[in-house]
């Protein structure tokens, strides 16, 4: 799907390096349209990012300071310089810019007043539609935010509501383009195979990858593992962001952690030895763990919440009430003894995947997007 937009120039802007996987996905897809892009971002603290395809990666923000990566002391310095590096890049990189596309503005009540003023249209994604626990004043902020710019993109039509309805914020402004599935994790060179200990499993595998956060469900998830009592293994697997030794504590012996970063070169070696692959969240609009799935083709269990609806309708994941933990047992209990129904959901993920999740199909959602917004 090419097109003739080598005059457009896209700024795609990540200060943090919050979605080094998206950032690429989207970036390569537009550069393949034939946009002329760059990614403003920053270097990613956890392993190195997806070498650029197509396009240039400008390393701008948050240079100073080399702790460890998720230390207080490294936000204390991402926090010193998070005003003078957005000032800098208002000043010396979107004026070189046609469409100037901010992927994450976490500090709103500050970043409302760093945005460029250059004449160039600002489109933002948002990708937490609205903030989870918001802090006093928080959820006014990020209005601000939404008004000061252009247009704002989501990745479902449940995301959209949220914000015309909660937020107030102008339909017109709001368009629903979707998320895809991470095509590019299923060819990483050099890919890693799973740790021994892990590769020796016989039994069917469920996995629950990404970051481990409240809102994720991990308790739900183990207290349907028990009701299930399944003759198979749930694997845990992602960096921790919430104590979780209790829950450890608790665990049957059934279910194995791996409770740390896992790099894009090991994600394979999980995702294809996996049975089924289980989200049990709470709340979220969409997630990058389940367009992962998808780009593998793993069958899918996931909550019936925010974005993950419009998913299951493709054919690609068997839906279950969120926080509900005896209908998350029974759907354990009925897909991992029927392989064809996990077969059905596979060949269901692997459709949508390379039909209404393909990155070429948003790529060219996001241009059209672009031009319109140009041409005013």
């Amino acid at each position: 799907m090419h097109r003739n937009t080598d005059s457009l120039r896209v700024d795609v802007v990540d200060p943090s390096a919050y979605t080094p996987p998206y950032d690429h996905a989207l970036c390569a897809a537009l550069a393949r349209a034939g946009a002329d892009v760059r990614l403003q971002t920053s270097r990613f603290a956890y392993a190195d990012a997806p070498p650029p395809a197509g396009y240039r990666r400008v390393e701008r923000f948050y240079r100073r300071g080399a702790a460890a990566a998720g230390s207080r002391r490294r936000f204390a310095a991402k926090l010193a310089q998070h005003a003078p590096d957005m000032l800098r890049y208002a000043r010396a990189g979107a004026p070189h810019a046609d469409i100037v596309h901010f992927q994450w503005l976490t500090i709103q009540p500050l970043d409302v007043h760093l945005l460029p003023r250059t004449g160039a249209p600002l489109v933002l994604t948002a990708h937490d539609v609205l903030p989870r626990e918001p802090r006093r004043g928080q959820l006014a902020a990020q209005r601000r935010l939404y008004d000061r710019v252009d247009a704002v993109v989501v990745h479902s039509e449940h995301g959209r509501d949220r914000l015309v309805d909660a937020l107030g914020v102008d339909p017109a402004k709001v368009h629903v383009i979707a998320h895809g599935a991470f095509e590019h994790l299923t060819h990483v060179p050099g890919a890693r195979p799973l740790p021994a200990e892990l590769a020796a499993v016989e039994k069917p595998v469920v996995l629950c990858f990404g970051l481990l956060r409240p809102y994720k469900g991990i308790d739900v998830l183990l207290d349907a593992w028990r009701q299930a009592q399944p003759d198979a293994e749930l694997w845990i697997v992602g960096m921790p962001r919430m104590d979780i030794a209790q829950l450890r504590a608790q665990a049957p012996a059934s279910v194995r952690w791996v409770p740390r970063f896992v790099a894009d070169d090991e994600i394979a070696a999980y995702f294809e030895r996996a049975d089924l692959v289980v989200l049990p969240y709470r709340e979220i609009d969409q997630s990058g763990v389940l367009f992962t799935a998808l780009a593998f083709g793993s069958p899918l269990l996931i909550s019936d919440i925010g974005g993950f609806g419009e998913v299951a309708a493709q054919g690609a994941a068997a839906l279950v009430a969120p926080g509900d933990a005896g209908a998350l047992a029974a759907e354990l209990h009925r897909l991992l003894g029927d392989a064809r129904a996990r077969a059905a959901l596979a060949r269901g993920a692997r459709r949508a995947a390379a039909a209404h999740y393909s990155w070429d199909a948003i790529a060219h959602r996001h241009i059209e997007l672009y031009e319109r917004l140009a041409r005013r």
